[in-house]
This record gives C-alpha cells, sequence and structure tokens, in this order.
C-alpha cells in the first residue's frame, strides 16, 4: 500500500509502499497524533525504516491495499 507523509515546514513530503496493512498504519499514526509515542515510525518494502517526529507531522495518506491494475479493459 502507498503511504504519504506531510511534515510541516518542509515543501516535501515522503512518500513509499509499505507491506503494513492499514490498520496497522493507521494505528501508528493515532498513537502518534494522541501523543502515545514521540515519533512515527513506519517501515517500507525494502526495509528502510522511517521516523518523522509526532509534533512534525502535517497529514498522512494511507493508500489502497488493492493492487494495480495493468493493461486495458475492453
Amino acid at each position: 500500500m502507498d503511504v504519504r507523509i506531510g511534515i510541516q515546514n518542509s515543501p516535501r513530503e515522503l512518500s513509499f509502499e509499505t507491506s503494513q496493512s492499514a490498520a496497522e498504519v493507521e494505528q501508528a499514526v493515532g498513537a502518534a497524533l494522541a501523543g502515545q509515542v514521540a515519533h512515527l515510525k513506519l517501515r517500507d518494502d525494502k526495509g528502510t525504516i522511517y521516523v518523522v517526529p509526532s509534533a512534525a507531522l502535517a497529514y498522512v495518506e494511507i493508500g489502497s491495499e488493492e493492487s494495480r491494475r495493468v493493461g486495458f479493459v475492453a
């Protein structure tokens, strides 16, 4: 699934694909926004770990878990 994270005072956003489920990502974001943890920590498909301070989160966009279709529909 695709995840996009906007960071305050930064013109760029983090965008990556993760094998985590939408529920896992949503739970991690919710804990970060509720102040239960000091940072949001997510891992992408390649094993890279992204750590963003909770206070710097502007938005988090969680994409769908459906695979992309390739080809033409007749």
